[in-house]
């Protein structure tokens, strides 16, 4: 993931003010695949949901995609065989995970005006039964409790404060909390939680207004955008048992494959740190037919020293200056 420490904000403005940025990118100080992810774009600042799921706005990703056209060859799924067996020069391909409406009337057409391929990961139930995800479901309730705290509880023991005005430290560890939690437990603690918050649990309709259709992925598909998977109902893959690791690893690819009538070869881990999948979810993908399996830890693909199963990405988020993005695209083995 992209680190937003004051030293690294600091090293990336000196690369592009000293002119030394532009030099390592005219001498190619990186080789290998760079695969950038994102999740939503768009303006978060009013959105009861997850603000922490917006990767840009409009017009930074705009900015972007250019500045990645414009210095990189930018790839596709169909190019990754070629390119690791070429060994030679610095390629960016460009994700998106969950599905999210904004990725088609957002995203799509700044893609389509650079020229960009990019690749959607799907959680296919999420289209064919439209719901408000778990992490956007923790955040709502939280943004609309009257309480000033969640109470001692049997999730997190002691009570978790909401003092500050956007209450995002506090739904960002109630998130840590249901990632840790056994997939059989899930479900429990999100009911608590809107019994604990005083909130209920989401409204329903909102989730009609979050995600993509079938039609729109293949409208994408046609214009020469990537799918792939990413579960049917993304849960934290480690966390369950392999029979039902099997499940969503299938049912996902048997979906989209139905809707796409072509096969798909890549998928992406949900959450995708290293304790969100293990040797179980990597079977699953190589016996369902995926050839590549994308994860969340950062990073970039080195010719050579890639495990197909394990490639890694490098989050885009709406903390990212426009100085660190640059940073990444100039040094990933610094920045990304």
């Amino acid at each position: 993931m992209i680190a937003r420490n004051s030293k690294q904000e600091w090293l990336a403005r000196t690369l592009n003010t000293s002119g030394c940025g532009r030099m390592l990118r005219s001498t190619a100080a990186w080789r290998g695949v760079l695969v950038l992810n994102y999740h939503r774009i768009g303006d978060s600042a009013h959105s009861d949901l997850d603000r922490g799921l917006w990767s840009a706005t409009v017009e930074d990703f705009d900015r972007q995609v250019r500045e990645v056209t414009r210095q990189f060859d930018v790839i596709g799924l169909d190019d990754l065989d070629d390119v690791f067996q070429r060994r030679t020069g610095r390629h960016v391909l460009i994700t998106f995970d969950d599905g999210y409406l904004d990725n088609y009337t957002e995203a799509f057409p700044i893609l389509k005006s650079h020229g960009a391929k990019a690749t959607f990961f799907l959680t296919t139930g999420f289209l064919d039964v439209p719901r408000v995800p778990w992490w956007d479901e923790i955040a709502w309730m939280v943004h609309h409790s009257p309480r000033a705290e969640l109470p001692e509880n049997r999730w997190t023991g002691t009570p978790v404060p909401f003092q500050e005005p956007h209450r995002n430290r506090a739904i960002v560890e109630l998130l840590r909390t249901y990632k840790r939690l056994l997939g059989d437990q899930t479900d429990d603690y999100v009911e608590d939680l809107s019994r604990l918050l005083g909130t209920g649990r989401c409204p329903r309709q909102i989730a009609h207004e979050l995600w993509m259709t079938w039609p729109m992925i293949r409208e994408m598909r046609q214009a020469g955008m990537d799918i792939g998977g990413h579960t049917v109902n993304h849960p934290i893959l480690a966390n369950l048992p392999p029979e039902q690791q099997d499940y969503e690893v299938r049912e996902c690819r048997r979906r989209i494959v139905a809707e796409l009538r072509e096969p798909i070869s890549a998928f992406s881990y949900p959450v995708g740190g290293k304790s969100s999948f293990d040797e179980h979810t990597q079977a699953a993908l190589e016996r369902h037919g995926f050839r590549w399996g994308f994860t969340y830890l950062g990073g970039h693909v080195r010719f050579g020293k890639h495990d197909r199963f394990s490639l890694p990405r490098s989050a885009v988020e709406m903390d990212v200056t426009e100085s660190l993005f640059q940073g990444v695209l100039t040094l990933p083995q610094v920045f990304a």
